[in-house]
C-alpha cells in the first residue's frame, strides 16, 4: 500500500483548494507524471474506500494529517479536471 509523505500531503491540500485550469497552465511533464502516479493512486484508493468500502485506510490517514472529506473530495474533482482517472 502506499503511504503518504509531506509531499503528497502538501499535493492533494493543493490540488483541494486550487482552481484545474490554473494548476495545468502551470504543470509540467514532472508534475503531471508525479500526480498521474502518486497522488493519482492515493486519490483513487481514497474514492474507492468511500464508495465501496474497500478497506484502505485513507480516510484515517487523511484525518490525522488534517485533510478533511471535504478536501478530499475537492482533490478528487480538481485532479479528475486535470485528467485523472480516478474511478
Amino acid at each position: 500500500m502506499t503511504e503518504l509523505s509531506l509531499e503528497d500531503i502538501e499535493f492533494i491540500k493543493i490540488l483541494a483548494n486550487s482552481d484545474a485550469s490554473i494548476l495545468q497552465r502551470g504543470m509540467n511533464d514532472a508534475t503531471k507524471r508525479r500526480l498521474e502516479q502518486q497522488i493519482g493512486v492515493i486519490l483513487r484508493e481514497y474514492y474507492l474506500e468511500n464508495t465501496m468500502n474497500a478497506d484502505t485506510n485513507w480516510t484515517e490517514k487523511f484525518q490525522k494529517v488534517g485533510i478533511t472529506e471535504d478536501d478530499g473530495k475537492s482533490a478528487i474533482a480538481c485532479a479528475r479536471r486535470l485528467g485523472i482517472d480516478i474511478s
